[in-house]
């Protein structure tokens, strides 16, 4: 990744010195004082976002930016986490709303939802409006912006989101999809040109601000969902007229823009201006106890966003963003695992004095965390459900140590679990063990797994191409795997590739090995456990092309189920199914440990959301 080139000296000591002045003021994460703008610089450790069109989102470094441009219909409430969540009313408030939906259960089944918009709510003011000054909000945005994800251009990489969830929805992509040849049509004719005024029977507009949307079941997921960033609103107008640019030029309601083009140095940095014309969203008043004597409620009824500007700087060497961030040149960082000794005391999980004494702030944030080494369920030789190809996945997962990775490269701090379902969720195994784990090391049974698929010592397996991204302590930890995996004589190719890269290979169902983390996106397990509906397989989020039709029959049954034990059960069962057919390694779960220097103001991380920018301030006359 290229950086910013640092000072040098010159032959003049003037012009050293003033050159050195010009260089701290530019480098500095809060604005000078001259300016009368407050700004802050923050990190994002990956080489940026592939795309700010929201249909086109699929990670977190996504979501970090897409979400301070873009708005959805609900947001995470920034001071209230409670520490068990059954619903998303639990922590959701209004965003483009002006009230919490009404939801009704019909005798049929449907569920309908019945939403308000905000009557002042205005898209950025842009060149594809009429005198470029962005219009009002309308409910038909909403249904435009939804029915983005079932248009095949977008390759439905997020309608598994509102899939089998909306009156006609799914007919609705179906009548514009390519029809696969079979026997009785070996030909079949081309779809019909997408046509978003085609109705969706599930939409109903009631006005420009009011609108209905039936459900065709009660799925629990969809309070989640309207809050997820793949569903933010946006402009029919911004679409056509930068159609496949759309990811660079966003148009969006929310409290930043992204002013010019020159503001965006992909693989380097990107600006976000406040948007000028944004409406009146206050900080928010409700806090715990905890969080007042932290001084979170100082900012309290202020109108947000409180920066003018944030600056991101993208990272794929933490080395360098954890430098920055000793040089003041960003105001936080999430702290990377090989530097956590320097900022905490290992035991005690407290700052250091030299921290501590400098007034630096620290949070620690357990993540909805599943991170594993998954497969391509539909790679000829480690794919499919046959005993053969079962047992050399399960050879692999007896051959990781897992424990060996959490201690030297996580510093002993992560969860290490079975299944794909994370601490504290329902249908985390207890005590982290499933009763038919496949949790290395035990290469006793790895080898003699291996020789009964008909490959002893691993004699006759191909080289397995593993595909992992570049930066933070990754290429450590895929050497570690090569040395773990050898031992049962099993070669591993590494392809060290950036993030968008890795995901666009996975994406295409080229990755026959993978390796990643999953941040679940909302509080329910059945979120992670979407991951392996085969309806959802790549592009959508089943990374893994999981296949399995009783999976899938008791995934359907769990997605209107409420919180309950028999939930619990199905949830159990699907859970250790998974685990038998080993689509993945895993797992382990961390928990973030982030720092902030003193001048960063409502500090307050989370990961389960990331439109936190707008709360963020700066104290220009703390010490820096």
């Amino acid at each position: 990744m290229m950086r910013r080139p640092r000072s040098s000296t010159t032959c003049s000591l003037l012009a050293g010195a003033v050159g050195l002045l010009v260089a701290m003021l530019a480098l500095s994460p809060v604005a000078a004082q001259s300016t009368g703008e407050k700004f802050a610089r923050l990190p994002i450790r990956s080489d940026g976002p592939k795309s700010l069109d929201p249909a086109k989102g699929s990670t977190s470094y996504d979501n970090q930016v897409v979400c301070q441009i873009y708005e959805t219909l609900l947001q995470y409430k920034y001071l209230v986490r409670p520490d068990s969540v059954t619903s998303y009313e639990d922590v959701s408030e209004p965003l483009l709303l002006a009230e919490m939906p009404k939801v009704s259960d019909e005798a049929d089944g449907k569920q309908v939802w019945k939403f308000k918009l905000r009557d002042d709510v205005f898209f950025h003011d842009d060149a594809c409006f009429p005198g470029g000054k962005g219009r009002k909000l309308a409910t038909d945005d909403v249904f435009y912006s939804w029915k983005r994800l079932a248009d095949p251009k977008y390759e439905y990489e997020n309608y598994w989101l509102l899939q089998d969830t909306i009156l006609g929805l799914d007919e609705f992509k179906e009548k514009f999809a390519t029809r696969q040849p079979s026997k009785s049509e070996p030909n079949p004719p081309p779809p019909p040109p997408f046509d978003y005024a085609a109705p969706v029977e599930g939409f109903r507009k009631v006005s420009d601000t009011e609108f209905e949307v039936i459900l065709k079941k009660s799925v629990v997921r969809f309070g989640w969902v309207i809050s997820m960033f793949q569903t933010s609103i946006v402009a029919r107008e911004a679409v056509e007229k930068y159609g496949d640019t759309l990811g660079k030029h966003p148009v969006g309601t929310g409290p930043f823009i992204l002013k010019n083009e020159s503001d965006w140095k992909p693989g380097q940095n990107m600006i976000l201006h406040r948007n000028p014309n944004y409406r009146t969203e206050l900080y928010p008043s409700e806090a715990t106890p905890k969080e007042k004597e932290q001084g979170l409620l100082a900012s309290a009824g202020q109108k947000l966003p409180l920066l003018d500007r944030i600056e991101l700087t993208f990272y794929t060497p933490d080395p360098v963003m954890w430098q920055d961030f000793q040089d003041r040149k960003i105001a936080l960082v999430q702290v990377p695992a090989e530097y956590f000794e320097k900022a905490f005391v290992k035991r005690t999980k407290r700052l250091t004095k030299e921290y501590s004494d400098n007034g630096i702030q620290a949070e620690a944030v357990p993540l909805l965390d599943f991170i594993f080494r998954g497969f391509n369920m539909e790679d000829p030789i480690l794919g499919g459900y046959d005993e053969k190809r079962t047992k050399i996945r399960q050879a692999i997962s007896l051959a990781v140590d897992l424990d060996e990775h959490n201690d030297t490269f996580y510093n002993g701090i992560n969860v290490v679990y079975d299944g794909p379902i994370p601490p504290p969720l329902d249908g985390f195994p207890k005590n982290g063990k499933a009763p038919n784990s496949f949790r290395g090391p035990n290469l006793r049974k790895a080898r003699e797994l291996l020789a009964e698929a008909g490959y002893p010592e691993g004699r006759g397996l191909p080289e397995i191409e593993y595909y992992t991204s570049k930066g933070s302590n990754q290429a450590e930890q895929t050497q570690a795997e090569i040395r773990q995996l050898a031992r049962i004589g099993i070669r591993l190719n590494p392809k060290m590739v950036d993030f968008s890269e890795l995901i666009e290979a996975i994406n295409q169902k080229k990755a026959q090995m993978f390796g990643f983390a999953w941040g679940s996106d909302y509080p329910d397990p059945e979120n992670n456990l979407a991951l392996f509906y085969s309806r959802n397989k790549a592009p959508g989020a089943n990374h893994y092309n999981y296949d399995r039709p009783e999976f899938d029959k008791l995934y359907e049954q769990i997605i209107v189920m409420k919180p309950g034990p028999e939930r619990t059960r199905i949830i159990e069962q699907m859970r250790d199914m998974v685990i038998a057919d080993v689509p993945f390694v895993g797992s382990m779960a961390r928990t973030r440990f982030y720092l902030a220097h003193p001048f960063l103001k409502n500090f307050k991380p989370s990961e389960d959301f990331y439109n936190w920018f707008k709360y963020l301030d700066v104290d220009a006359s703390a010490p820096r």
